[in-house]
């Protein structure tokens, strides 16, 4: 394997497999466990990872402190149309943590994935 993954710790794998090809349009790339899967898209790799087992994702740091998913960092997938993508996910029944937003470089919202883990959705500006 060579260039640049994001890794996301989740509580199911499963779940965020489907989840990523059914909604997002992500391939499984590789799936050699049940709590480890390599997802593709246009050239990007996301790893998800469960939080528990033999890996080294899931291990707690030298603090005590483990891996879990959340937080705010993110990958950003760009779309052509924000309303429908959201108003599509929406139905299927997928969580956002706020609202379509407009700044000054395009549209956003926060998608969150079954473990809670944020995807940015955005939308260019159309020129």
């Amino acid at each position: 394997m060579s260039g640049i993954s994001v890794r996301y710790i989740v509580d199911d794998v499963d779940a965020a497999v489907v989840f990523y090809q059914q909604h997002l349009g992500f391939s499984v790339a590789f799936r050699p466990a049940p709590g480890f899967a390599i997802l593709t898209k246009d050239g990007f790799r996301l790893l998800v990872s469960a939080m528990t087992g033999p890996g080294g994702a899931p291990q707690a740091m030298p603090d005590g402190r483990k891996p879990e998913p959340g937080g705010w960092n993110r990958i950003q997938i760009e779309v052509a149309d924000i309303e429908a993508q959201v108003a599509a996910l929406r139905q299927a029944g997928a969580r956002f943590r706020n609202e379509i937003v407009q700044g000054m470089g395009g549209k956003q919202i926060l998608l969150e994935d079954p473990a809670g883990n944020p995807i940015e959705l955005f939308e260019a500006p159309k020129t």
